[in-house]
């Protein structure tokens, strides 16, 4: 029953998010980058509701699946303007953070007890690479070019420092055992991936990386 329950709550919570940025855009509250991020950043928060009400990886996989498939015909359509990329159709970066999604829920979500290895992966991609974009949009003074993609230091910097914090806080409540290296890792391994990953493709090398790298961190510990 917990699981059909979070199914619901799941829906109701992404389509919340992406109506409040859709909401706050058309009042100007919001630029376009704004709403997307603001949905980036929000949505990321799904897996929370996912580690309290799913006990398997299949249906903690049914949500993020259900977005691929919207997510890709937005993207084709436009129907959700509030989060794709100024209108246009310059990258699959929301098909590839509900891909992300999808695949971390059908690994962790098979031992529950590791599903915050995905929650490492998803919540550093959200607030990491979320705020990095915000920071460096609207402070980017220090500009340079990585594989076509216009980056900033101050917003690679934000990139390293919220998932650093990320790091910290999910390391501390479910693997508190060398907290500072583990997260210094993470987060210096995310921003290098956020640099490298053209065309939206940092939806998935940051969280399905990040992950990766600390479940190899967990069997080396072993």
């Amino acid at each position: 029953m917990n699981n059909i329950i979070g199914i619901l709550i799941s829906i109701i919570f992404v389509f919340l998010i992406i109506g409040i940025a859709s909401v706050m855009k058309k009042l100007d509250m919001l630029s376009n980058e704004g709403s997307r991020k603001f949905i980036h950043i929000g949505v990321s928060n799904w897996w929370i509701i996912a580690m309290i009400f799913f006990d398997n990886n299949i249906s903690a996989a049914i949500v993020p699946g259900l977005f691929v498939i919207i997510n890709y015909i937005s993207y084709k359509k436009q129907i959700f303007n509030a989060m794709e990329r100024d209108g246009s159709k310059k990258d699959l970066g929301t098909v590839y953070y509900a891909l992300s999604l999808l695949i971390l829920s059908l690994i962790t979500f098979k031992n529950k007890e590791l599903s915050y290895i995905g929650a490492l992966g998803i919540l550093i991609m959200g607030y990491g690479d979320g705020f990095a974009a915000i920071v460096g949009v609207n402070f980017g003074n220090h500009k340079f070019k990585i594989l076509g993609n216009d980056k900033s230091i101050e917003g690679s910097l934000a990139m390293f420092v919220f998932s650093f914090i990320v790091s910290i806080i999910i390391l501390y409540i479910f693997n508190p055992v060398n907290i500072l290296l583990f997260s210094f890792m993470l987060a210096l391994l995310s921003t290098a991936l956020e640099l490298f990953s053209p065309l939206g493709l940092d939806n998935l090398t940051v969280p399905l990386g990040s992950a990766m790298f600390f479940y190899i961190i967990l069997l080396l510990q072993i």
